[in-house]
C-alpha cells in the first residue's frame, strides 16, 4: 500500500510539473499566453489522471510501460476533440508529407474515422481502392477478418499500409447493400498524378484534379494552357469529384485562376493568429469563358474551398451532389523533430461567409450518379430515311462524316460511361451557344442603333 501512494504521489507532482513547465513552450504568442494566463490548471482533474494511472498501471492484466500509457492518454485527448484531429510520432510523423508531395504505399483512401469505424472520404483515382470500387461513404468494419472497433484513425491506417504487392481483405458495409461484403486489394507503391487534362470536343477542355498537393497549382496552370492556346477552346469543365482536398495554398491558387478580385476563402479560429483572409489577384486565365465544376460526397475540404469561392463569385456553375462538408482547418504544430500533433484551428468560410463545416457546398444543378443503359441493346427508332419512297434531299448526297480520332473517340466514351459528366458537358455546350446567341444580339442591336447616313 505504501508503494501505491508513493506512485499516486510521485505521478501526481510528475504530471503537475509537465503541466506547469508546459506552459512557455505552448505559450508561443501573445494571445496564447493571455489565454494560458486566464485559465487555471485543473488540479482535481489531474489527480484524478493520476489515479487511474496508478490503477491501470498495478491492475491491469498485463504490464504496460508509463510511456505507451501516455502515448494513448495523447492521442484519446486529440481524438476527442474531432476526426482530424492526431497525434503524429514515428512513421506517421515521417509520412507527414506523403498526401502533399503525392506518393506512398497503400491502397489511396482517404479515410476518417466515425462511429469507431473507418469510413471512407474518397478513394483516389488510378489505386487499387478506386480500381475495386470503393466508395465514398462505404464503411470499413474488419481488416483481415479483424475488428476495426477500439482502434484510432493512425491504428487503421497504419494496417491499410504496406509493401507492394501485399494482400489485405477489407469488410465493408454500404448502405445500398443489405449486408457486408469483403473486398481483397492489392497493396501498390501510389503515385499521384494530381491533374489530368482531356479535349471533350473543338470546344471544351476537361480539367480533372485528384488532390490539392504542392505542385497542383502549378500543373493545373501549365494543363489549362495547353487547352485555352487550342483552336476553337471555349470552356472547361473542372472534375473535383472525389477530391479528399490536401493544401490550402494550393486550392487558392487553383480558385484564383479564374477570379480577378475580392475573397477566395477565410478562416475562423479561437485565436485572432489563425483568422486570415485569402484575396484574388486580378486575372482571369479564361477571360470570362464559362466554367463548370463537378462535386460530389467524396469532394472535401480545399475541394469545397474552389467549389465555394467559384460558386459565391458567381464564376461557376456547380454541378452533382452535395460536397462532404469538411470545413476545418489543421495546423501542424512540431513538439520536437519527431513528433508533432496535427491539430483542428479554425473553420472556412466561402466569399458569402457561408461556413462549410458539416453543411458542405449545395450544387447549383442538382445531379446523382447514374449508370447509363446501353444504347446497343434499346430500340432502334425508324427515321424517314428508313421509309421505302422517301423523297431525296434535294441539296444533294448526304455529307460524309469524318472517322474521329482516337482522342476524341477516347472522349466520347468518357462521357457516355459517366452520366454526371454528360451532364455537365451538355450544360456548358448550352451556355457556350447562349453566348453566342447573346453576342449576336448585342451585334445586331448596335448596328440598328447606328445612324444611317441620308
Amino acid at each position: 500500500m505504501m508503494n501505491c501512494l508513493r506512485l499516486r504521489h510521485l505521478l501526481s507532482a510528475s504530471v503537475l510539473m509537465l503541466v506547469l513547465s508546459s506552459g512557455p513552450l505552448l505559450a508561443q504568442t501573445d494571445v496564447e499566453e493571455e489565454v494560458s494566463e486566464k485559465t487555471p490548471i485543473p488540479l482535481s482533474q489531474i489527480r484524478t489522471f493520476a489515479e487511474i494511472f496508478t490503477r491501470i498501471k498495478l491492475n491491469y492484466v498485463e504490464a504496460i510501460s508509463d510511456e505507451q500509457l501516455l502515448e494513448y492518454a495523447i492521442e484519446g485527448m486529440l481524438s476527442g476533440l474531432d476526426p482530424h484531429s492526431v497525434y503524429l510520432k514515428g512513421e506517421r510523423y515521417n509520412d507527414l508529407n506523403e498526401g502533399t508531395t503525392g506518393a506512398f504505399s497503400g491502397l489511396g483512401m482517404e479515410v476518417i474515422m466515425e462511429d469507431g469505424f473507418v469510413k471512407v472520404v474518397a478513394p483516389i483515382d488510378d489505386t487499387p481502392a478506386a480500381e475495386a470500387g470503393i466508395m465514398t461513404g462505404d464503411l470499413i468494419i474488419r481488416m483481415d477478418g479483424k475488428t476495426v472497433t477500439g482502434l484510432n484513425l493512425s491504428e487503421a491506417t497504419e494496417r491499410m499500409r504496406g509493401e507492394p504487392g501485399t494482400k489485405i481483405t477489407i469488410t465493408i458495409l454500404r448502405e445500398s447493400e443489405p449486408d457486408p461484403f469483403d473486398v481483397e486489394l492489392t497493396r501498390a507503391l501510389v503515385r499521384l498524378n494530381s491533374v489530368k487534362r482531356k479535349r471533350l470536343n473543338d470546344s471544351i477542355g476537361y480539367l480533372r484534379v485528384t488532390q490539392f498537393q504542392i505542385a497542383t497549382a502549378e500543373n493545373f496552370r501549365k494543363e489549362l494552357k495547353q487547352l485555352r492556346e487550342s483552336d476553337g477552346f471555349e470552356g472547361l469543365i473542372i472534375d473535383l469529384r472525389n477530391n479528399p482536398g490536401g493544401l490550402l495554398t494550393s486550392a487558392i491558387s487553383v480558385a484564383d485562376v479564374f477570379i480577378d478580385e475580392g475573397l477566395i476563402v477565410s478562416t475562423k479560429g479561437r485565436l485572432g493568429t489563425n483568422d486570415q483572409d485569402y484575396r484574388a489577384t486580378p486575372s482571369d486565365f479564361l477571360d470570362g469563358k464559362p466554367l463548370v465544376v463537378l462535386i460530389n460526397g467524396g469532394s472535401a475540404s480545399a475541394s469545397e474551398i474552389v467549389a465555394g469561392a467559384l460558386q459565391d463569385h458567381g464564376r461557376a456553375l456547380i454541378l452533382g451532389t452535395d460536397s462532404f462538408g469538411k470545413g476545418s482547418v489543421q495546423t501542424v504544430l512540431n513538439i520536437d523533430d519527431k513528433e508533432a500533433i496535427k491539430l483542428t484551428t479554425a473553420r472556412y468560410y466561402t466569399p458569402n461567409g457561408r461556413s462549410i463545416q458539416a453543411a458542405g457546398i449545395k450544387p447549383d444543378v442538382f445531379v446523382e450518379y447514374r449508370e447509363f443503359k446501353d444504347r446497343e441493346k434499346g430500340f432502334k427508332r425508324i427515321k424517314e430515311d428508313d421509309l421505302p419512297g422517301r423523297l431525296d434531299n434535294d441539296s444533294g448526297k448526304k455529307e460524309s462524316l469524318e472517322k474521329p480520332t482516337k482522342k476524341q473517340e477516347e472522349a466520347r466514351e468518357l462521357l457516355a460511361r459517366d452520366y454526371q459528366l454528360n451532364e455537365a458537358f451538355n450544360l456548358l455546350n448550352g451556355l457556350i451557344l447562349f453566348n453566342h446567341k447573346t453576342k449576336k444580339q448585342e451585334s445586331i442591336s448596335t448596328s440598328l442603333d447606328k445612324p444611317k447616313s441620308q
